[in-house]
């Protein structure tokens, strides 16, 4: 719903306040992949097309980089890189897993530069991840100044750091020495309570980033504020707390920003024309419990919100779920694409994937639906919030990646043994359907799962064809609230109250999935995800394959060209055993794909450890590689001296179970 009338091109005042902060040409993709995304509209599409179907099986492996940063004592369990490189002029950079921030030739590999925040095994989350980096070119500076075009990354202890891209010497004209510190006007610094990992957004020369606030802890937890600060000289411009409508400053001496409110985990994605970035907000700190929240956080949660970016102010938003109990977070970055309207005529619009599994585009200025968007009346008993369950949900008309609701007979296991046992559970079990409200006395079954949908690796599009590519997760979570005496007698504590210091690792929940025994504390209840809904013995899903897919879907249209499975059976089995059988079962995913103009789909993702190109026609896999490691990254594609070449992160996936390492691998055809 709008939130104000006002975009950046009218905040004049802002503009004479800052500096020239006009719309500023953004570096077109071509040979480079100067943005997270891709591009700027966070497409995910390359127009490279030296390698082809016809040729793919030609590829191979350029180089292998080796980042180093693999984890030791109490970061053990703990690691899931999900690294997505830049490629800028002849130099790719990225990011490890704790912040090490890297330089190497795009050809060779050859390690050109390194700086090492020291960021330390306390301050790792549920994850030490750095999905990727921001670059930003100073228009004031001139072409030989120290950092006229910079490397920005949040950190895992929250800062936002700058260095050089040249030579990776920080920036001192960039806060306190090339570092800005995010704990500010916080609260109280918990380790591993807030951190950043996502790559922040720039538009108009403002650095905008969010943080992770980690799951499940207590209702009095850090607060979700947005903020933005000069790219240049890292001084803080404004602040979105949405406890303090209207203030935008920091707060008064002594407060904080608002505890507990939603945060923004993921990539936003800026508009330098309209002078808007794209938040895709998170829930409130306790996801499964919502009764005590306020009609504030109630009104902004699980929404994508569209703020100036000059001022921090709200300019609309588009609400996913209405009072989520379920942990439907957006974790998607959105896409900017040119909507076709018929009659040869297109509108500026984002395109928002959800956990659900809908697809949505919006007006790009103002948030109205573009595609048709229904209500579903949603189940209401029993629930241990009776008031609190909204009646109905919204949903895509236009498309969406859920499947059929699950029945009885969708148990499955590898011997009869374990299906029946997988039965008995699915009937004891609450399950209405989707939006199945969450309970107490028994088990509820929440189908589709907190992973997906659509997460992180979001979805790419050919603009060329017009064919947007997804893949998703097709999981269920078997979950149940347990009561605040129950979770006592267990011993669950928040993050604040559990022992701290140094490598202790002692908040570590260490090999377990989020929402694994979350206290949430303030709430009548904490909450146990069985996430995947594993069952008790084999540690197979209680559901039959396939667990994940990739779909081509028609952006004209919103109808499904192909649909299939991704991922094989090599590195999956009962009992945790690998069966190396190839069948393509469809494993669950995680991670993004890249599609190119030579008509292929480059994406690792699955838990197979396997790197494969598709033909975006066809849906078939035409060419993939062994991976050293878990692919879970989003892979780029980009041309060094007239040569096309396809790279991946292969660092694994602790949740996802693969196998870690710290291998950047790039692909090309023969010389």
């Amino acid at each position: 719903m709008p939130a104000g009338e006002e975009t950046a091109e009218a905040a004049t005042g802002q503009q004479t306040d800052q500096g020239n902060r006009a719309p500023r040409p953004q570096p077109e993709i071509g040979a480079d992949w100067p943005f997270w995304g891709g591009d700027a509209q966070a497409t995910r599409y390359s127009p490279l097309d030296q390698i082809t179907r016809d040729n793919v099986d030609q590829l191979e492996r350029a180089f292998i980089y080796r980042t180093g940063d693999m984890p030791t004592g109490s970061a053990e369990g703990k690691y899931a890189a999900e690294t997505t490189p830049l490629k800028i002029g002849d130099q790719l950079v990225m990011c490890s897993a704790k912040n090490i921030l890297i330089a190497i030739d795009a050809a060779t590999g050859e390690e050109n530069w390194r700086y090492d925040p020291q960021v330390s095994n306390d301050a790792i989350p549920y994850s030490a991840s750095c999905r990727g980096v921001s670059a930003y070119t100073a228009p004031g500076l001139p072409d030989d100044a120290q950092c006229k075009t910079r490397v920005i990354e949040g950190t895992l202890d929250a800062r936002l750091i700058a260095v050089d891209l040249r030579t990776g010497q920080p920036c001192a004209d960039f806060g306190e020495n090339g570092q800005v510190d995010l704990w500010q006007n916080i609260g109280e610094k918990v380790p591993g309570w807030y951190a950043v990992t996502a790559p922040p957004a720039i538009v108009r020369g403002v650095v905008v980033t969010g943080a992770q606030v980690k799951d499940g802890q207590a209702e009095d937890a850090p607060s979700g504020v947005i903020r933005g600060f000069d790219a240049v000289t890292g001084a803080f411009l404004w602040a979105w707390d949405l406890g303090r409508p209207g203030e935008h400053g920091q707060p008064p001496e002594g407060e904080t920003y608002t505890r507990g409110t939603p945060n923004m985990w993921t990539t936003a994605t800026a508009d330098e024309k309209l002078g808007l970035v794209y938040l895709p907000m998170g829930n409130s700190s306790v996801d499964y419990y919502g009764s005590n929240r306020s009609e504030l956080e109630n009104q902004w949660a699980t929404g994508l919100v569209a703020l100036n970016a000059l001022t921090g102010e709200p300019v609309w938003d588009f609400q996913t779920v209405y009072n989520d109990v379920w942990d439907y977070d957006l974790g998607s970055q959105a896409t900017l694409l040119d909507f076709p309207t018929g009659e040869g005529e297109t509108t500026p619009a984002i395109l928002l994937p959800s956990k659900q599994g809908d697809i949505y585009i919006l007006d790009r200025a103002t948030g109205e639906p573009l595609t048709p968007v229904g209500e579903i009346e949603t189940p209401q008993d029993p629930s241990v919030e009776p008031d609190y369950i909204s009646d109905v949900q919204p949903t895509s008309e236009w498309h969406t990646l859920r499947k059929d609701e699950l029945v009885e007979k969708d148990m499955w296991g590898f011997t009869p043994i374990d299906q029946l046992w997988c039965r008995i559970q699915f009937r004891r079990a609450g399950y209405q359907g989707f939006y199945t409200p969450p309970t107490a006395d028994q088990r509820w079954i929440q189908y589709p799962g907190y992973n997906g949908g659509s997460d992180w690796g979001s979805v790419a599009v050919d603009t060329d064809r017009n064919i947007i590519v997804a893949n998703y997760n097709d999981v269920p979570n078997y979950n149940r609230l347990i009561p605040r005496e129950e979770a006592d007698e267990m011993g669950l504590r928040p993050i604040n109250e559990q022992p701290q210091g140094g490598e202790a690792g002692e908040n570590a929940d260490v090999g377990g999935a989020e929402g694994a025994g979350d206290p949430q504390a303030g709430a009548p209840y904490a909450i146990d995800v069985n996430a995947g809904w594993r069952n008790d013995v084999t540690g197979v899903p209680c559901t039959r394959p396939p667990y994940g897919g990739i779909r081509a879907i028609d952006l004209n249209t919103g109808e499904t060209l192909w649909d299939t499975p991704i991922g094989t059976a090599r590195r999956n089995g009962p009992f945790g055993i690998p069966s190396m059988l190839p069948f393509k079962i469809g494993t669950p995913n995680n991670g993004g794909s890249v599609v190119t103009a030579g008509g292929l789909i480059f994406i690792a993702a699955a838990t197979d450890n396997l790197f494969r190109a598709i033909d975006i026609e066809t849906g078939e896999t035409v060419w993939q590689d062994v991976l050293p490691a878990g692919g879970q990254a989003n892979p780029i594609s980009y041309e060094v001296d007239g040569q096309q070449y396809v790279l991946i992160a292969a660092t694994g996936h602790h949740f996802m179970e693969t196998p870690i390492g710290d291998y950047i691998i790039a692909y090309r055809l023969p010389e």
